[in-house]
């Protein structure tokens, strides 16, 4: 439990009442913490698994709680950017769609790891989390982006639906491979 990969990803779960907290800070400063501090879960999401495989840090505590903290972490600035009125209808729906994708798929996890079957990671699902965090990345940004970059809510909510499409087509994929096990 205490390896470095483990460690970073409990760290990300210890960023999450950070996370929260930036939703009191008034102005752009709450808009930049808010961004600075995904951005260092994002990196440490990467780090965790990248330093696990390539030296051999891999466990059975750190396969569990990964993914359980990138939900975390995602559902969390989710919430934030609908109480914050950032995603507003009708992008709530790309949102919801995200959110019980990720549900799913852990709860079909849950179902094949007591029939000892692993269900890896595919390509897309890469993919799809890589622009499901830029998506957030820029969403997070709020007003303190768009006074860098004009568009940053435009493109966060483009890469949003993105992400969305794919959860679907992902969500969809392990369903279907899950489903000849049940």
């Amino acid at each position: 439990m205490t390896n470095l990969p483990n460690l970073l990803t409990l760290f990300r779960i210890a960023l999450i009442p950070a996370l929260c907290a930036t939703l009191y800070v008034p102005g752009h400063t709450g808009d930049w913490l808010a961004l600075g501090l995904f951005l260092i879960a994002a990196l440490t999401d990467f780090l965790d698994g990248w330093i696990a495989r390539r030296y051999s840090l891999q466990s059975g505590f750190g396969r569990m709680l990964d993914p359980i903290a990138d939900k975390l972490v995602v559902a969390t600035c989710l919430m934030l950017l609908v109480a914050q009125e950032i995603i507003v209808l009708p992008h709530l729906l790309a949102a919801i769609i995200i959110m019980c994708r990720e549900i799913l798929v852990s709860g079909l996890r849950e179902y094949l790891s007591t029939l000892q079957i692993r269900m890896p990671v595919s390509v897309l699902a890469k993919y799809k989390t890589v622009i499901q965090m830029t998506a957030i990345g820029f969403l997070m940004s709020h007003e303190a982006g768009v006074a860098l970059l004009a568009p940053a809510h435009t493109i966060g909510i483009v890469l949003l639906w993105v992400a969305a499409v794919l959860t679907l087509i992902t969500g969809y994929d392990y369903m279907r491979q899950s489903i000849k096990h049940a």
